[in-house]
C-alpha cells in the first residue's frame, strides 16, 4: 500500500500566490523521502496539506491520500491520527508548561486514559532520547532539545507517517547527529523537506525537487543531487558528501529541459 497519494493538487494563498501548481507523486509505506528546493517553492504548503492544516474548501475529487484515506472535510480526525507534522519551528509547536504535558497533550485529545496516556509519554521520550527531559520547561531547552520533544509528542500519538519541517534547522553537529541517528531508527514512513542536502543523501534513498510550486525532478537522491548544471538551475548546489561520488546514471525522473 501507499502510504501518500498525491494527485494534481493545487493551492493559492488568499493573496494570489500560486504556491502549489499540480503536484502528484506517491510515497510507499516505508519509505523515507526527502523533499527540496529553493526557498519559496512550497515545500512547507505541500506539508501542510498532509494532515488538512489548510482547510480551503476541499475539491469533489481529493488531491491528497493518506493510507486509502481520501484528505476531505469528514475524514481530517482520521488522516490527522495517521499524519504526524514537525513544524520548522519548534516553538510553534510547544505550548505545555513541562515537556511531559507537551507530549502528553496528542494522546489526551484522543481521549484516551490517564494510565495509557502516560504510558505513552514515557514510549515517546524513550523513542526520542528525551527521557531526562520529562519535567523540564519548554522554553528553557535547546534546539536540538525542544526538536527531540516535538518529536517525541507526534510518536505519543503513533502515526504511520512523519512529516518533517527542516528537522535539523539551527542544530549544531552534535544535535544533527543524532536527530539523524534517530530519524533513521525509526521504522515509520517520513517525508523530510529540508535544505540539508546531506542529511537527505544520508537518509532518503528517494528524493522530490520542487521549484516554484511544480516537481523539477524526481528519484534516486544520489543521481539527482549529482547532476550539478540541475542542482545550480534549481537554486541549489551539489552536497559535499557526493564529491567523490559516481552515481548510475539510470532511474531519474525529471523536467530538465
Amino acid at each position: 500500500m501507499n502510504a501518500l497519494e498525491v494527485h494534481n493538487l493545487r493551492f493559492s494563498y488568499p493573496d494570489g500566490v500560486e504556491a502549489l501548481r499540480g503536484l502528484s507523486f506517491t510515497v510507499a509505506e516505508g519509505e523515507r523521502v526527502g523533499l527540496v528546493g529553493p526557498n519559496g517553492a512550497g515545500k512547507s504548503t505541500l506539508l501542510w496539506h498532509l494532515n488538512g492544516l489548510l482547510p480551503e474548501i476541499l475539491p469533489k475529487e481529493p488531491a491528497v491520500t493518506v493510507f486509502g484515506i481520501p484528505l476531505i472535510q469528514a475524514n481530517l480526525e482520521r488522516i490527522r491520527a495517521e499524519v504526524g507534522l514537525m513544524f520548522q519551528d519548534p516553538d510553534d509547536q510547544l505550548f505545555c508548561p513541562t515537556v511531559a504535558e507537551d507530549v502528553a497533550f496528542g494522546p489526551q485529545q484522543a481521549g484516551l486514559s490517564k494510565v495509557e496516556v502516560r504510558q505513552r509519554v514515557k514510549s515517546a521520550l524513550a523513542q526520542a532520547g528525551a527521557c531526562n527531559l520529562e519535567n523540564r520547561l519548554p522554553h528553557h531547552l535547546s534546539q536540538g532539545e525542544k526538536r527531540r520533544v516535538c518529536l517525541a509528542g507526534l510518536l505519543a500519538c503513533k502515526p504511520r507517517l512523519l512529516a518533517l519541517d527542516e528537522p535539523t534547522s539551527d542544530l549544531d553537529p552534535r544535535g544533527r547527529r543524532e536527530l539523524k541517528a534517530l530519524l533513521k531508527s525509526l521504522p515509520i514512513t517520513q517525508i523530510i523537506s529540508t535544505h540539508d542536502l546531506e542529511l537527505v543523501v544520508e537518509l532518503c534513498p528517494r528524493v522530490i525537487v520542487l521549484d516554484a510550486g511544480q516537481i523539477a525532478a524526481e528519484g534516486p537522491t544520489v543521481e539527482i543531487f549529482s547532476d550539478e548544471p540541475f542542482m545550480l538551475k534549481h537554486g541549489l548546489e551539489r552536497p559535499h558528501i557526493l564529491l567523490h561520488h559516481h552515481p548510475h546514471p539510470a532511474g531519474v525522473q525529471n523536467n530538465k529541459a
